[in-house]
């Protein structure tokens, strides 16, 4: 069975919903408290097992983090000699990580086609606006070898099947309304719809972000063309995969998914992580009842 060597992180939409933060930084380098999501991403897919991560960008994110993926050390080692050195670079060793340009915000399907030439089998594919934590650790302990191991979930998936994988996360009903949301069968996926009224949502179990697509993904994206299915090719190509040959379904609920696209759901993200922080959690438990006078 071909191994998983190629990781796609998707970091080319405009940000909108997140001006005009957005407009100085890309919401996928913003910092969950102190580490950037970038750097969670990057280590998540080399404890993966990704050799070469793929990262997809726009054009102006690519000169405001040019910086960032130069081979240049910023830092000696007098700077927070407390902190690691991993922990100030998304370089990882034994890791290639190589910058493709996504012209114009196509949706999902359009940002994977612009790698779909450089990749060598099947391959991950993590959105950069979601992360998946499990365990709540800073800076200090932070790095690929303490990486979320939500994208290796996928990987042990795949080689157990050899079908493609999904990765799926419960919300709440409310919230269904802004993810795709997946009808199960056991741990197959039987359909997928797109942002459904939540009265009608099959279930409550969203697409969070992480999936392993197969090596004929372009041919598939053909049947799908992005000027006919728009933003949703993806979910159109997802839907193929369930018609001919299955989708597994790879359950992430121990993992909290935090999600950069707008500014209340990263709020609520950085809450949430500082409280289940060893080194902030009692300190902001006790700041936020002072607050609300509990």
């Amino acid at each position: 069975m071909a191994t998983v060597t190629d990781a796609v992180i998707l970091a080319g939409g405009r940000g909108t919903r997140m001006l005009p933060a957005t407009l100085y930084t890309p919401k996928e380098a913003m910092s969950l408290l102190d580490t950037p999501i970038l750097h969670h991403l990057i280590w998540e897919a080399a404890g993966a097992g990704a050799t070469r991560v793929h990262l997809v960008l726009s054009p102006r994110k690519a000169k405001l983090l040019s910086d960032a993926f130069s081979d240049e050390r910023r830092f000696n080692d007098q700077v927070r000699p407390d902190l690691p050195r991993s922990a100030l670079t998304p370089q990882v060793d034994g890791m290639e990580i190589v910058i493709h340009l996504q012209s114009r915000p196509g949706g999902v399907g359009d940002a994977i086609s612009t790698v779909l030439h450089d990749l060598n089998g099947p391959f991950l594919v993590l959105l950069g606006d979601v992360l998946l934590i499990k365990d709540h650790m800073g800076p200090h302990e932070l790095g690929p070898s303490n990486a979320s191991e939500a994208s290796m979930k996928l990987v042990q998936r795949f080689e157990q099947t050899g079908l493609p994988c999904v990765g799926i996360s419960p919300v709440s009903k409310e919230d269904v309304c802004k993810y795709g949301v997946a009808k199960l069968k056991g741990d197959r996926v039987e359909s997928i719809i797109e942002k459904p009224d939540p009265t009608q949502s099959p279930s409550h179990l969203v697409l969070c972000g992480r999936y392993i697509l197969p090596e004929n993904t372009s041919e598939i994206l053909e049947l799908y063309p992005e000027n006919e299915y728009g933003e949703l090719q993806s979910i159109a190509l997802l839907n193929h995969l369930i018609k001919y040959g299955g989708l597994e379904a790879v359950k992430l609920d121990r993992y909290q998914m935090y999600d950069s696209g707008d500014p209340l759901s990263w709020l609520k993200s950085q809450v949430d992580h500082a409280l289940r922080r060893e080194d902030f959690g009692d300190d902001i438990r006790a700041w936020l009842s002072g607050c609300i006078g509990v």
